[in-house]
């Protein structure tokens, strides 16, 4: 009877220690590391994230509005306590119209994602871009 109440122990210590992992892959993102250019091998669009915190979008389809823009301004990353991690990109000149902002999710280390519906998959995945 011991041995059966180990073996479920160790059950349970693995399982606690698989979710804390796994939740560790998807969690946390580190703001200095976001700076960069993004782009996505689909479509071509871009989006450069400035170390001094201003951004520029080219060619980029958000699921927001229909078709391509291109657009610029400022953005923060929102390290969000009650919902996923995200860059909040207010922008203050482009083709979105009267959308004042949008938001840019990151997926992992290098690449980030809008998403037109916030339930549902990516409209656009951008991915890091290194440069030599």
């Amino acid at each position: 009877m011991m041995s059966k109440r180990t073996g479920g122990g160790r059950l349970v210590a693995f399982l606690a220690a698989s979710a804390v992992l796994t939740s560790g892959c998807v969690g946390s993102v580190d703001a200095g590391e976001l700076p960069g250019l993004y782009r996505s091998k689909e479509t071509g669009g871009e989006v450069r994230l400035g170390s001094d915190g201003t951004f520029s979008a080219t060619g980029v389809a958000t699921g927001i509005v229909p078709g391509r823009a291109d657009f610029r301004g400022r953005w923060e990353f929102v390290d969000s306590p009650s919902s996923r991690d995200f860059v909040h990109l207010a922008i203050e000149d482009g083709g979105l119209g009267r959308i004042g902002g949008v938001q840019l999710y990151p997926s992992g280390r290098a690449s980030v994602e809008f998403h037109a519906d916030p339930d549902g998959p990516p409209s656009l995945v951008l991915t890091k871009v290194t440069t030599p």
